[in-house]
Formats: structure tokens, C-alpha cells, sequence
């Protein structure tokens, strides 16, 4: 086998590895939707799902992020001074106030930890982890610190970026 054939098929396989563990689900879907409605009507923010953030500045490997320059929470929010740009923008520099995580089937909980160490090292403000199989939200003001919701709980609460959220609403 040729040099080039070695790195195509090299190529395809870390493509493959990566869309196989960003694979999304039925669960990891509803609650990003749902979030996202929940946030869009509090027109304080910016809902932005899916953006991709400009983490270049840092060293993403001290934080065991498998990515190298890039890193795309499922939910970013920003202040609603950020808006559509008629010529677009393909990584995001200004990070956003909140960055949120929710964890699909074939996703390791310390991956995301891992995300946001460097979230915060960016200087997003808050992140939060939230786990669909176990109706769960954890809410970090800061990489050592979080505070959990459950369905025992009437809201979410993110003291940080003022906001409160019903969790029944969410699951």
C-alpha cells in the first residue's frame, strides 16, 4: 500500500472515530431543543446551538481535549448584543457567557469536564452538564464547583448569568 493510500484511509478512520462519538440521539436532541426554546424566550441572550468557538489561543491537550483548536458546546449563550452578521462567522472569538453540554449515550462525562476546564480558561462564565438518562443538570460557576438539579427541584438555577429555568420543562 502506497504512503497516500495509508493516510486517506488514516483520514477516514479519525472521521468515522470522531462522527461515531458526536453521534447524537433521540434524548440529546429533545433536551437541547428544549433548552433552547427555554433560553430564546428570555431576550437577555443570544441562543447560539451548535457554534463553533476559536479555542486557539490555548493548549486544548492540558485539558485532555481531543480537539485542537476548536470546541463546540451544544448550547453557547451570549448577551443579545450578539447578533446575525451578514458575512458569516465560522469560529467564534468572543466566547459566550454560558457554555451547555449535554451528554449523548456514547459520551464520557470526563470528556466534558475536560471542555470545561477550557471553557473557563477562555472565559466563558458558566457551564452547565446536563445528563438526559438521569434527568440531571449539574450548573458550574467554576471548574471545581457545581450544584445539582434534579426532578426534585422546581428550577434550575445559575446564579452567575441570573437564571432560572423550570426543570419539568426540560425533561
Amino acid at each position: 500500500m502506497s504512503f497516500v493510500n495509508e493516510e486517506v484511509l488514516e483520514f477516514e478512520d479519525n472521521v468515522l472515530d470522531h462522527e461515531e462519538s458526536d453521534m447524537g440521539s433521540l434524548n440529546h436532541s429533545f433536551t437541547i431543543g428544549r433548552l433552547a426554546g427555554l433560553l430564546f424566550n428570555d431576550e437577555r441572550f443570544t441562543v447560539m446551538p451548535e457554534l463553533t468557538l476559536d479555542a486557539s489561543q490555548i493548549d486544548l491537550s492540558q485539558f485532555g481535549v481531543k480537539a485542537k483548536k476548536d470546541l463546540k458546546p451544544d448550547i453557547s449563550l451570549y448577551p443579545n448584543t450578539v447578533k446575525r452578521q451578514r458575512r458569516d462567522v465560522i469560529r467564534m472569538s468572543q466566547m459566550p457567557l454560558l457554555a451547555i453540554e449535554v451528554v449523548s449515550p456514547e459520551q464520557a462525562v470526563e470528556e466534558i469536564l475536560g471542555k470545561f476546564d477550557a471553557y473557563f480558561a477562555l472565559g466563558v462564565k458558566s457551564c452547565w452538564l446536563v445528563e438526559p438518562a438521569v434527568d440531571v443538570v449539574h450548573v458550574y460557576p467554576q471548574p471545581d464547583q457545581h450544584r445539582t438539579f434534579d426532578m426534585h427541584d422546581t428550577d434550575i438555577i445559575d446564579d452567575i448569568i441570573d437564571i432560572r429555568l423550570p426543570i419539568q420543562k426540560i425533561f
